[in-house]
């Protein structure tokens, strides 16, 4: 069994709680990041859901792709499908990343399912913000994951300009 790869492109980034060899900056295309699935849990409750960031249909997106030695593929996908598909709100999926040396690896990748009760569908900035302002829940401050993912953004030299302004509206625009 060869090594693989897995796509991060919000928590997975500063948080990938998996073991791996190798981290490259990557591009997946026809997906961008977007705070498009409501937390009812993690980030917000049901009564307050708050937004967390799924990959959604149409662009590009850049993150990072980790390599994993084959021999830990049963326990780093186990892992990531218990993270990761709790509520079932995203779809497993190995599609094509481009590294940023150039070359095309295939990568285990989580998409959000449009048909799911928490897809938020595209939200303006605006209601972003007004959606995760105040959202609270098991994992802390909804501000938080978004300011912090945003961080971890661009201290890999990434620009996210839409989740920028999001962040410009909740008073917390970190350094770029």
């Amino acid at each position: 069994m060869g090594d693989f790869w897995v796509f991060g492109y919000g928590s997975l980034m500063w948080r990938p709680g998996f073991a791996h060899v190798e981290t490259q900056r990557a591009r997946l295309f026809g997906y961008r990041r977007a705070l498009c699935v409501r937390s009812h849990v993690h980030r917000g409750t049901p009564e307050r859901p708050g937004l967390v960031l799924g990959l959604d249909r149409g662009g590009s997106c850049l993150g990072l792709a980790y390599r994993v030695p084959g021999e830990l593929q049963p326990e780093v996908v186990g892992y990531l499908r218990e993270r990761e598909l709790v509520t079932r709100v995203y779809l497993e999926r190995t599609l094509p990343v481009r590294l940023d040396g150039g070359e095309t690896v295939a990568a285990l990748t989580y998409v959000v399912d449009r048909a799911h009760p928490q897809y938020a569908g595209h939200l303006d900035p605006a209601e972003a913000a007004a959606a995760v302002a105040g959202a609270v829940g098991v994992s802390g401050r909804n501000e938080d994951y978004v300011l912090n993912t945003l961080t971890h953004v661009h201290a890999l030299g990434i620009r996210d300009h839409w989740l920028e302004r999001v962040a410009e509206r909740l008073g917390g625009l970190p350094e770029a």
